[in-house]
């Protein structure tokens, strides 16, 4: 515990000598000295406990007796909440620095808050294929109990921290730049297989919740099924989730990955849509962009079967960062690799996409990953709270996180706007399936469609950005395409325009329904600007 003690201490007095004595020009040009000896360490201690801790809970089968004691207790809070006279509306207590997300809500100082500390894996039945978990259990716990086994989850976003519930009630893919975070939370979680299965929301078979007048009601797509479909995106605003059941599938070991570099836009879109739609399938597919007209589309297929001298171990730590093998490889040339599957799902991980670069600029350097590589990932709670309002305000004028979902057949006009409006590269660019399920997200032809997510985050390289009027420009693209925001990020649409891009009608039903006008806000009142900072 001597690295915790001394990087607690280290953080302590860091945070104190930023308000004393001004420090925001240290915290933004020399974060890494204090993310180095501090926040590296307390990160790996603080991750090898928890391992153990959840290790242990499912080991003793303990988990499902606290479950639902836990789920009383919440319960009870909603219930003293109503003989209190119900004068503030509810919202979890978890605060904003232990979430992944971008979002420190001032709605957590106004509204009733509600404890719901639920973090352990409930149970895994491989004869129904479904995995139960409670909501904050994270996609690193999941991965470390099912892969041993032989499982996982047919949607698996890459990043360790991204919890169950961020992937159903609000949707995050998760980024961090500085302290700044995105995550796929509440339905709209999202992987490179997300083209075969969908959303994060469309492998999840029942939810458990606990309703705005206490009551704890299951619900699936044959049980309750408008609270069901409902859900996905609602960012907590119809109930308190709880538990959800999962689908799982069996897995091999190995992804064979190939890389396909390209030259032009319209051959990096023709590439895409053709591995996409490919008939015989690829178990993955994702791209990378580069520049305007640089990417390299990266395809893969589940296998047993390797070629000994093509298997690269990318979660070794002394490995270079993803997307810097990736780079390497658009200027050599199509190639093919064997990956290990859980070093594929976690591929992002380590450097964070590529907001690392920002926050240790030379992290990705070959002395350092040998030296002090095994340290990554950091913690982005741990991040997120020690960033300084005045730092937050700082990337805002110059830093763009988000994510636009878009038709597959507006891929190339959306890659144009992209590029009009931010010039900014890497740009992350991923495929899924839409069905037309009820809710607030589906195709606007009713019909299944295939959609590509557009990430960016980072520096816009034009001179005339400005943050608001650039974000609503492109909200208006995505709005008359027909696609749709990721809500963890920066929404500067209008009430009247957010309901056009998202279908409330349902939403509105199950609201009235529930009578939830008093225990919760609606989503935009969550997520709009008044409501983030």
């Amino acid at each position: 515990m001597l690295w915790l003690s001394l990087g607690t201490g280290l953080l302590s007095s860091f945070i104190l000598f930023s308000y004393v004595k001004g420090t925001e020009h240290m915290m933004k040009h020399y974060r890494w000295i204090f993310v180095c000896l501090g926040l590296l360490p307390i990160s790996l201690v603080y991750s090898a406990v928890l391992y153990l801790r959840n290790l242990l809970v499912f080991k003793l089968k303990s988990a499902p007796q606290r479950h639902q004691w836990r789920v009383d207790g919440v319960s009870q809070q909603i219930e003293d909440w109503i003989k209190s006279g119900s004068q503030k509306k509810l919202c979890t207590a978890r605060p904003g620095w232990q979430t992944t997300s971008l979002r420190v809500g001032l709605y957590k100082k106004t509204h009733r808050n509600i404890h719901i500390n639920m973090v352990d894996i409930l149970d895994v039945d491989t004869d129904g294929r479904i995995v139960r978990c409670e909501p904050l259990v994270t996609m690193g716990q999941i991965t470390a109990l099912l892969s041993p086994m032989g499982w996982s989850l047919p949607v698996l976003p890459e990043l360790d921290d991204l919890t169950v519930g961020n992937e159903l009630l609000s949707n995050f893919i998760f980024v961090c730049k500085m302290g700044k975070f995105k995550v796929e939370c509440n339905g709209v979680g999202i992987e490179s297989s997300s083209h075969k299965h969908g959303l994060f929301q469309h492998i999840c078979e029942a939810f458990e919740v606990v309703l705005g007048n206490g009551d704890v009601v299951k619900c699936s797509k044959e049980e309750n099924a408008d609270l069901f479909h409902s859900i996905p995106w609602s960012y907590g605003t119809l109930c308190f989730l709880v538990s959800v059941d999962i689908r799982i599938v069996p897995i091999q070991s190995y992804v064979r990955l190939e890389y396909r570099p390209t030259k032009t836009r319209q051959q990096t879109v023709q590439v895409f849509k053709e591995q996409t739609c490919k008939e015989d399938g690829n178990d993955f597919v994702e791209g990378l962009m580069f520049g305007e007209n640089e990417a390299v589309v990266m395809t893969g297929t589940l296998t047993e079967d390797l070629e000994a001298d093509k298997i690269n171990k990318i979660g070794y730590f002394y490995k270079p960062w993803f997307y810097k093998h990736v780079e390497g490889i658009m200027k050599t040339g199509y190639c093919v690799e064997y990956i290990p599957l859980r070093d594929y799902y976690h591929r992002h991980s380590r450097s964070i996409f590529w907001e690392m670069q920002d926050i240790i600029p030379f992290g990705n350097h070959p002395i350092f990953r040998y030296l002090f590589g095994w340290l990554l990932p950091i913690k982005i709670s741990l991040l997120k709270l020690t960033q300084t309002k005045t730092l937050r305000e700082l990337y805002k004028k110059r830093h763009i996180v988000q994510d636009m979902l878009v038709p597959l057949d507006d891929f190339e006009d959306a890659l144009k706007c992209f590029h009009q409006e931010i010039k900014m590269y890497p740009l992350w660019i991923c495929p899924f399936k839409l069905p037309a399920n009820p809710g607030m997200v589906h195709p606007h032809s009713n019909q299944e469609e295939l959609y590509v997510d557009i990430g960016a985050y980072g520096n816009p390289g034009t001179a005339d950005f400005h943050y608001s009027d650039t974000v609503r420009r492109i909200e208006k693209f995505v709005r008359d395409r027909h696609g749709f925001q990721m809500l963890y990020a920066d929404c500067f649409m209008t009430r009247e325009e957010f309901r056009v891009m998202f279908d409330h009608s349902l939403y509105d039903k199950v609201r009235k329904d529930l009578q939830c006008e008093d225990a919760f806000p609606e989503v935009y009142d969550k997520i709009c600007q008044s409501a983030r900072y």
